[in-house]
């Protein structure tokens, strides 16, 4: 009998955010049982051990104009963040629409190194993409494959199966076909108890059809999901944060560092937030995420002010161990 993860405890999570750079931390607690870090020690090499990892979403870089006339002050003061954390996370995932799209090419390349260089800055020791709609739809994916590599891929860290999953380079919110192949083909040689996280752009369920917060064939990637047991989804595209629960698996939004939109709740048409310049960071926060043996994960939201915590705060929570 195999040992089991228990998937209440897959991640622990304790992070400031300044949008949706929130800092995961993995921390897998074994219950009675078989062997499952053994397991996965053979498969790839190394038993699931304690990491922390960040995500970043939606940074448009490129985008002008209401309701971000900020530019990428919200990604770069994110990257001076991730910088001050009293320990460096050794990951770095990106969930999608580094850029804004343009049908220019030419300024569409400019905004992708644009990107690269304020990412250039993060201290962590490896960054992972996957593009959102803005960066790949237009051109299938051409410029940006050129930019940062294949658009799904697949890595081991730690003991953990990391799997970067394009569904918007079709030109609509689909995976495909032959990438659902692919995923099905990636995760057999895994047990079912092993640790998985999967991140993508777009909501592999129907968050909000009607604002395209959905994958159209999100079902046939959850049914290749399905059967194991410590999978975590992390997305973008809807700039909110958000936490969803499919069968065993949970998935959560990242907030977006250009602009917000409103809960999917809302009623009538999607229209993002506006700016607030006396709160320029309205809806961009710190973000603390929890496990404890028997009890769920559990998320506290606190928003970032410039009143409140500044600079100066940032750096206070860091010094307390408590991002």
């Amino acid at each position: 009998m195999r040992q089991r993860i228990d998937r209440r405890s897959f991640l622990k999570v304790a992070g400031v955010s300044i949008g949706s750079a929130v800092l995961y931390q993995f921390a897998p607690r074994l219950t009675a049982g078989a062997d499952a870090a053994e397991s996965m020690r053979e498969l790839n090499g190394e038993a699931p051990a304690p990491f922390t990892f960040v995500q970043m979403s939606d940074t448009h870089v490129g985008f002008k104009g209401p309701p971000d006339p900020l530019g990428t002050q919200a990604f770069e003061r994110a990257v001076a963040t991730v910088n001050r954390l009293a320990a460096t996370p050794e990951l770095v995932l990106f969930t999608g629409d580094l850029t804004h799209d343009s049908d220019d090419q030419d300024e569409h390349a400019k905004r992708m190194k644009r990107f690269a260089e304020i990412a250039r800055g993060i201290k962590a020791a490896k960054l992972h993409f996957v593009p959102g709609e803005h960066d790949a739809a237009l051109d299938g994916g051409i410029l940006y494959r050129e930019h940062f590599g294949e658009t799904s891929y697949s890595f081991d860290y730690r003991g953990v199966h990391f799997v970067a999953l394009d569904n918007v380079s079709r030109g609509r919110p689909e995976v495909g076909k032959e990438r659902i192949a692919w995923l099905r083909d990636d995760l057999a040689r895994f047990p079912k108890t092993a640790p998985m996280i999967v991140f993508t752009h777009r909501p592999l369920f129907d968050l909000r059809p009607d604002w395209e917060w959905f994958t159209s064939d999100g079902p046939a990637v959850m049914e290749v999901l399905a059967p194991y047991e410590n999978v975590t989804v992390l997305y973008g595209h809807i700039h909110r944060n958000d936490e969803h629960r499919i069968g065993k698996s949970v998935h959560y939004a990242g907030r977006s560092l250009a602009f917000s939109f409103p809960d999917p709740q809302t009623k009538g048409a999607k229209k993002p937030v506006a700016f607030n310049a006396a709160h320029p960071f309205r809806n961009l926060g710190i973000r603390t995420i929890r496990t404890a043996q028997a009890e769920p994960v559990k998320i506290d939201e606190v928003e970032l002010t410039l009143n409140e915590y500044g600079t100066s705060g940032i750096q206070q929570f860091a010094k307390k161990g408590e991002v």
